[in-house]
């Protein structure tokens, strides 16, 4: 499956975006779905993932209260909300595709890999 996020930009804290996976090539509903971020100098994390069905969801307690995952099976398309930002949100943001019906907080779980779109909170 190809991936394609897109949606970043740059931001003052306290302010929104909302970032887009859109995905194609294969069954897009027969994939969990996460988003994973990478800040300069730091290791690929884990942020937020969504089943199968989109009726299951877990975050990093780091965005918990603030990011919401969804998706739009119809549309192939996996969504990040992201509310109240601060400037540790910076980072290259990657949506991921995951053969399993439960999406995982480890990457390693993770099959397909989006190009990664670019967010920047200025304080």
């Amino acid at each position: 499956v190809q991936l394609q996020a897109s949606g970043g930009g740059l931001v003052q804290a306290g302010g929104s975006l909302r970032l887009s996976c859109a995905a194609s090539g294969r069954t897009f509903s027969n994939y969990a779905m996460g988003w994973f971020r990478q800040a300069p100098g730091k290791e690929r994390e884990f942020v937020a993932a969504i089943s199968w069905s989109g009726g299951s969801t877990v975050y990093a307690d780091s965005v918990k209260g603030r990011f919401t995952i969804s998706r739009d099976n119809a549309r192939a398309t996996v969504y990040l909300q992201m509310n109240s930002l601060k400037p540790e949100d910076t980072a290259v943001y990657y949506c991921a595709a995951d053969r399993g019906e439960y999406g995982s907080s480890w990457l390693d779980e993770y099959d397909y890999w989006g190009q990664g779109t670019l967010v920047t909170v200025s304080s």
